[in-house]
Protein backbone atom coordinates (compact mmCIF):
# COMPACT_ATOMS: atom_id res chain seq x y z
CA UNK A 1 0.00 0.00 0.00
CA UNK A 2 0.93 3.58 -0.87
CA UNK A 3 0.14 5.69 2.47
CA UNK A 4 0.51 9.49 2.53
CA UNK A 5 0.26 10.86 6.40
CA UNK A 6 -0.33 14.57 7.00
CA UNK A 7 1.31 16.22 10.21
CA UNK A 8 1.24 19.41 11.53
CA UNK A 9 3.77 21.02 13.96
CA UNK A 10 2.79 22.52 16.38
CA UNK A 11 3.43 24.50 19.47
CA UNK A 12 4.30 22.45 22.27
CA UNK A 13 1.50 21.83 24.76
CA UNK A 14 3.43 23.80 27.77
CA UNK A 15 4.26 26.45 25.92
CA UNK A 16 4.62 29.88 27.43
CA UNK A 17 2.82 31.69 24.65
CA UNK A 18 2.28 35.55 24.19
CA UNK A 19 0.25 37.39 21.05
CA UNK A 20 2.26 38.55 18.37
CA UNK A 21 1.89 42.71 17.01
CA UNK A 22 -0.88 41.52 14.13
CA UNK A 23 -2.73 39.88 16.98
CA UNK A 24 -3.54 36.94 14.74
CA UNK A 25 -1.36 34.68 16.03
CA UNK A 26 1.26 33.85 18.57
CA UNK A 27 4.76 35.05 19.10
CA UNK A 28 6.69 32.31 17.39
CA UNK A 29 9.94 33.11 18.29
CA UNK A 30 9.32 32.31 21.89
CA UNK A 31 8.36 28.60 21.02
CA UNK A 32 8.91 25.43 20.83
CA UNK A 33 7.67 22.87 17.97
CA UNK A 34 6.40 19.27 17.70
CA UNK A 35 4.84 16.71 15.84
CA UNK A 36 1.27 17.17 16.46
CA UNK A 37 -0.07 14.56 18.92
CA UNK A 38 -2.65 12.95 16.58
CA UNK A 39 -0.92 12.75 13.77
CA UNK A 40 2.04 10.83 15.50
CA UNK A 41 -0.31 8.35 16.31
CA UNK A 42 -1.45 8.31 12.40
CA UNK A 43 2.15 8.13 11.36
CA UNK A 44 2.34 5.20 13.80
CA UNK A 45 -0.63 3.07 12.30
CA UNK A 46 0.99 3.82 8.65
CA UNK A 47 4.12 2.37 9.61
CA UNK A 48 2.49 -0.77 11.48
CA UNK A 49 0.47 -1.30 8.10
CA UNK A 50 3.67 -1.22 5.85
CA UNK A 51 5.36 -3.40 8.39
CA UNK A 52 2.53 -5.92 7.96
CA UNK A 53 2.07 -5.32 4.24
CA UNK A 54 4.19 -4.02 2.45
CA UNK A 55 4.14 -1.02 0.48
CA UNK A 56 5.36 2.81 1.24
CA UNK A 57 4.96 5.79 3.52
CA UNK A 58 4.79 9.40 2.82
CA UNK A 59 4.47 11.87 5.20
CA UNK A 60 3.35 15.45 4.02
CA UNK A 61 3.24 19.02 5.93
CA UNK A 62 2.38 22.01 5.54
CA UNK A 63 4.48 25.10 6.93
CA UNK A 64 7.55 27.46 7.06
CA UNK A 65 11.14 26.33 6.60
CA UNK A 66 11.47 25.02 10.12
CA UNK A 67 9.13 22.59 9.93
CA UNK A 68 11.47 20.54 7.87
CA UNK A 69 12.53 19.42 11.40
CA UNK A 70 9.69 17.34 12.47
CA UNK A 71 9.59 16.01 8.43
CA UNK A 72 13.05 15.08 9.52
CA UNK A 73 11.29 13.31 12.92
CA UNK A 74 9.26 11.53 10.97
CA UNK A 75 11.60 10.15 8.64
CA UNK A 76 13.67 8.88 11.24
CA UNK A 77 10.92 6.63 12.81
CA UNK A 78 10.70 5.18 9.11
CA UNK A 79 8.51 7.24 6.70
CA UNK A 80 10.50 7.09 3.18
CA UNK A 81 9.75 10.12 1.89
CA UNK A 82 8.25 13.25 2.66
CA UNK A 83 6.72 16.51 0.91
CA UNK A 84 7.12 19.66 2.50
CA UNK A 85 4.15 22.46 1.42
CA UNK A 86 6.00 25.81 1.99
CA UNK A 87 3.88 27.74 3.14
CA UNK A 88 4.37 30.90 5.86
CA UNK A 89 0.87 31.72 6.44
CA UNK A 90 -0.75 28.68 7.55
CA UNK A 91 -1.75 29.73 10.77
CA UNK A 92 -4.12 32.36 8.99
CA UNK A 93 -5.71 29.63 6.33
CA UNK A 94 -9.26 28.09 7.24
CA UNK A 95 -9.45 24.80 7.27
CA UNK A 96 -10.65 23.94 2.95
CA UNK A 97 -7.78 26.34 2.08
CA UNK A 98 -4.96 23.79 3.78
CA UNK A 99 -7.09 21.04 2.63
CA UNK A 100 -6.86 21.95 -0.79
CA UNK A 101 -2.91 22.59 -0.33
CA UNK A 102 -2.63 19.17 0.92
CA UNK A 103 -5.08 17.46 -2.01
CA UNK A 104 -3.34 19.42 -4.45
CA UNK A 105 -0.06 17.24 -3.34
CA UNK A 106 -1.59 14.18 -2.81
CA UNK A 107 -3.26 14.14 -6.12
CA UNK A 108 0.01 13.12 -8.30
CA UNK A 109 0.83 10.44 -6.00
CA UNK A 110 -2.84 8.74 -5.69
CA UNK A 111 -2.17 6.85 -2.57
CA UNK A 112 -4.43 4.02 -1.24
CA UNK A 113 -4.78 5.82 1.98
CA UNK A 114 -4.50 8.69 3.63
CA UNK A 115 -4.00 9.01 7.14
CA UNK A 116 -4.25 12.34 9.32
CA UNK A 117 -4.39 13.48 12.96
CA UNK A 118 -8.26 13.98 14.20
CA UNK A 119 -7.42 17.45 14.97
CA UNK A 120 -4.61 19.90 15.42
CA UNK A 121 -3.71 20.80 19.13
CA UNK A 122 -3.18 24.49 18.25
CA UNK A 123 -5.80 25.29 16.11
CA UNK A 124 -8.23 22.32 16.95
CA UNK A 125 -10.89 22.84 13.77
CA UNK A 126 -10.96 19.02 13.14
CA UNK A 127 -12.19 19.39 9.44
CA UNK A 128 -9.23 19.34 7.29
CA UNK A 129 -9.30 14.93 6.90
CA UNK A 130 -13.21 15.50 6.03
CA UNK A 131 -12.56 18.36 3.64
CA UNK A 132 -9.85 16.50 2.40
CA UNK A 133 -11.84 13.12 1.94
CA UNK A 134 -14.05 15.46 -0.35
CA UNK A 135 -11.81 16.85 -2.26
CA UNK A 136 -10.11 13.61 -3.54
CA UNK A 137 -13.22 12.28 -3.49
CA UNK A 138 -12.72 9.19 -1.66
CA UNK A 139 -14.67 7.47 1.47
CA UNK A 140 -13.45 9.17 5.18
CA UNK A 141 -13.74 7.81 9.01
CA UNK A 142 -12.64 10.02 11.90
CA UNK A 143 -11.92 8.85 15.70
CA UNK A 144 -9.98 5.79 14.39
CA UNK A 145 -8.21 3.86 16.51
CA UNK A 146 -7.15 0.36 14.46
CA UNK A 147 -6.96 0.22 11.17
CA UNK A 148 -6.83 -3.72 9.89
CA UNK A 149 -6.72 -4.24 5.78
CA UNK A 150 -8.83 -6.91 4.44
CA UNK A 151 -9.34 -8.37 1.05
CA UNK A 152 -11.95 -5.47 0.38
CA UNK A 153 -10.28 -2.38 2.02
CA UNK A 154 -10.39 -1.88 5.58
CA UNK A 155 -12.15 -2.37 8.62
CA UNK A 156 -11.82 0.46 11.16
CA UNK A 157 -12.06 0.47 14.92
CA UNK A 158 -13.92 3.81 15.75
CA UNK A 159 -13.98 5.49 19.52
CA UNK A 160 -17.28 6.88 20.58
CA UNK A 161 -18.06 8.62 23.57
CA UNK A 162 -18.93 6.48 26.96
CA UNK A 163 -16.79 3.83 26.40
CA UNK A 164 -18.64 2.47 22.98
CA UNK A 165 -16.41 1.45 20.24
CA UNK A 166 -17.63 1.14 16.68
CA UNK A 167 -16.09 -1.24 14.16
CA UNK A 168 -16.68 -0.52 10.22
CA UNK A 169 -15.29 -1.42 6.84
CA UNK A 170 -14.87 0.87 3.83
CA UNK A 171 -12.85 0.12 0.43
CA UNK A 172 -9.67 2.05 -0.56
CA UNK A 173 -8.28 4.54 -1.32
CA UNK A 174 -9.42 6.85 1.82
CA UNK A 175 -9.00 8.88 4.01
CA UNK A 176 -8.91 8.33 7.87
CA UNK A 177 -8.76 10.45 10.30
CA UNK A 178 -6.83 8.69 13.99
CA UNK A 179 -7.19 9.57 17.51
CA UNK A 180 -4.72 9.63 19.86
CA UNK A 181 -4.07 6.35 21.94
CA UNK A 182 -4.61 3.50 19.70
CA UNK A 183 -0.84 2.34 19.64
CA UNK A 184 2.32 3.11 21.68
CA UNK A 185 4.15 5.47 19.84
CA UNK A 186 7.79 4.18 18.69
CA UNK A 187 11.22 6.38 19.06
CA UNK A 188 13.58 7.03 16.47
CA UNK A 189 16.58 4.85 16.31
CA UNK A 190 20.07 6.54 16.01
CA UNK A 191 20.50 4.77 12.66
CA UNK A 192 17.17 5.91 12.07
CA UNK A 193 17.90 9.68 12.48
CA UNK A 194 21.15 8.95 10.41
CA UNK A 195 18.87 7.20 7.23
CA UNK A 196 16.62 10.16 7.60
CA UNK A 197 19.06 12.58 6.58
CA UNK A 198 19.67 10.88 3.30
CA UNK A 199 15.61 10.75 2.40
CA UNK A 200 13.95 12.57 -0.16
CA UNK A 201 11.91 15.61 0.72
CA UNK A 202 10.92 17.01 -1.90
CA UNK A 203 9.91 20.68 -1.52
CA UNK A 204 6.44 22.48 -3.27
CA UNK A 205 5.59 25.78 -3.03
CA UNK A 206 1.87 27.11 -2.33
CA UNK A 207 1.61 28.86 -5.77
CA UNK A 208 2.96 25.77 -7.44
CA UNK A 209 -0.28 24.18 -6.11
CA UNK A 210 -3.00 25.66 -7.94
CA UNK A 211 -4.59 26.45 -4.19
CA UNK A 212 -4.91 29.83 -5.03
CA UNK A 213 -8.83 30.45 -3.98
CA UNK A 214 -9.58 33.04 -1.59
CA UNK A 215 -9.97 31.30 2.42
CA UNK A 216 -14.31 31.70 3.22
CA UNK A 217 -13.02 32.18 6.71
CA UNK A 218 -10.52 34.73 7.82
CA UNK A 219 -8.91 34.94 11.40
CA UNK A 220 -10.02 37.93 13.04
CA UNK A 221 -7.51 37.78 15.97
CA UNK A 222 -6.50 35.37 19.08
CA UNK A 223 -6.13 36.14 22.72
CA UNK A 224 -5.20 34.28 25.92
CA UNK A 225 -7.55 33.03 28.30
CA UNK A 226 -8.67 35.26 30.95
CA UNK A 227 -7.97 34.75 34.88
CA UNK A 228 -11.50 34.57 36.15
CA UNK A 229 -10.55 32.58 39.49
CA UNK A 230 -9.21 34.22 42.64
CA UNK A 231 -8.66 32.59 45.57
CA UNK A 232 -9.94 34.15 49.04
CA UNK A 233 -8.63 33.49 52.17
CA UNK A 234 -11.23 33.14 54.90
CA UNK A 235 -9.62 34.41 58.57
CA UNK A 236 -10.75 34.06 62.04
CA UNK A 237 -11.06 31.15 64.17
CA UNK A 238 -12.20 27.27 62.98
CA UNK A 239 -15.63 27.82 63.69
CA UNK A 240 -16.08 31.09 62.62
CA UNK A 241 -13.82 30.21 59.43
CA UNK A 242 -16.12 27.20 58.99
CA UNK A 243 -19.66 29.00 59.08
CA UNK A 244 -18.31 31.51 56.87
CA UNK A 245 -17.33 28.38 54.38
CA UNK A 246 -20.25 26.97 54.64
CA UNK A 247 -22.41 30.19 53.80
CA UNK A 248 -20.22 30.73 50.76
CA UNK A 249 -20.45 27.41 49.54
CA UNK A 250 -24.45 28.10 49.47
CA UNK A 251 -24.99 31.05 48.16
CA UNK A 252 -22.34 31.69 46.29
CA UNK A 253 -20.20 28.86 44.79
CA UNK A 254 -23.72 27.19 44.98
CA UNK A 255 -22.42 23.60 45.45
CA UNK A 256 -24.26 22.72 48.83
Amino acid sequence: MKIIVAIKQVPERDAQVRIDASGKWIEESDVQYAMNESDAYALEEALQLKEKHGGEVIVLSAGPERVGTTIREALAKGADRAIHVDCNDLATRDALSVARLLADAIKPESPDLVLSGLQSDDLGYGQTGVILAELLSVPHASLILTVEKTDAGLKVKRELEAGWFQEIELPLPAVLAMQSGGNKLRYATLMGIKKAKTKEMRVVGCDDLGAAQPALATLDNVTLPQKQKSTQIIEGDAKQAAATLVEKLKFEARVL
